[in-house]
């Protein structure tokens, strides 16, 4: 009866196991299909006429299929290729270099041997209570710097962010110390540590602070507002804002629009799926980082 028993327990508990494992993965793939619901209407309501969009409402399957938003959007396909290369080269730049940057950064501000770590890291938390001010920072970026209408211009302001950097060293903290002595009695130098001993160690948060980097230049337009006048380096976010605020000033006065009515609904929809889908990609891509990512800043130094 005993051994009866006792090979029973497991063989019960591993099918309840089972079972938790398969419920659990239902659910998932539960809420991973409401999440989706919207990105699909949002394509759906793109490829859909204006009037079907008006008064039945979004689905998640084009109504009376149309392609009047994109042709709308893409009148000058030139504009919008070159607005994509600007936004990819800014966004690939800025994110390599900018995490470049600050990676090295906080890999020195933590290394206690190091002697200004303590005042290095109170002027980075510094800059995040306190700024300039929009004006000074204006006239910094364009009379003393010359970046007006340049490409730099879009990258430099946002490369170093100080959150970010701080939880880079909080990261780098929790590294164990004797890897680096033992790298250290190797004869290996600060770079050689870093490049070949720290970044390995550090995927999960490089890749985190990575994609949340390639985001905020994706998604930003209020640069080329400030020190972009040259239509060659407009990026896609400052042109398809310049649309939307086009249609809304076109939506006003009727009689300034020739051809018949803006497909106002729908170019929305449209602009939202140019933006978006490029960048979807990219998390794919460190989406398998970004749970061990996000938990960074809960490491103890």
């Amino acid at each position: 009866m005993l051994k009866n028993v006792s090979l029973t327990l497991p063989q019960n508990y591993q099918h309840r196991a089972t079972i938790g494992k398969i419920l659990v993965h239902l659910l998932l793939l539960a809420f991973s299909i409401v999440a989706l619901i919207p990105f699909v209407m949002l394509l759906a309501g793109s490829f859909s006429s204006e009037n079907a969009i008006a008064t039945k409402g979004y689905s998640l399957l084009p109504q009376d299929a149309s392609f009047q938003a994109y042709q709308f959007i893409l009148a000058d396909p030139a504009q919008i290729f070159n607005s994509y290369f600007i936004t990819i080269t800014v966004t690939l730049g800025g994110g390599s270099g900018g995490l470049l940057v600050m990676s090295l950064l906080a890999y020195a501000l933590s290394r206690k041997d190091f002697a200004l770590h303590k005042l290095l890291a109170f002027y980075v938390f510094f800059t995040m209570l306190f700024n300039g001010g929009l004006v000074p920072w204006y006239i910094l970026i364009t009379q003393y710097l010359h970046l007006k209408d340049n490409i730099l211009a879009l990258i430099l302001p946002t490369m170093v962010v100080p959150w970010f950097v701080l939880l880079l060293r909080t990261y780098f903290s929790g590294l164990p110390s004797e890897l680096i002595e033992a790298a250290k009695i190797d004869g290996a130098g600060e770079w050689r540590i870093f490049f070949k001993v720290v970044v390995p160690l550090s995927t999960p948060a490089l890749a985190t602070v990575g994609l949340f980097l390639v985001l905020n230049y994706w998604n930003d337009w209020w640069l080329a507002l400030l020190f972009i006048d040259d239509k060659k380096l407009v990026p896609l976010q400052y042109l398809l804002y310049t649309i939307q605020s086009n249609i809304d000033a076109l939506s006003t006065d009727p009689n300034l629009v020739s051809g018949g009515p803006i497909p106002a609904i729908t170019v929305r929809l449209a602009m939202a799926v140019l933006a978006i889908g490029p960048i979807i990609f990219a998390f794919l891509f460190a989406q398998k980082y970004f749970v061990r990512g996000v938990t960074l800043g809960g490491v103890k130094e």
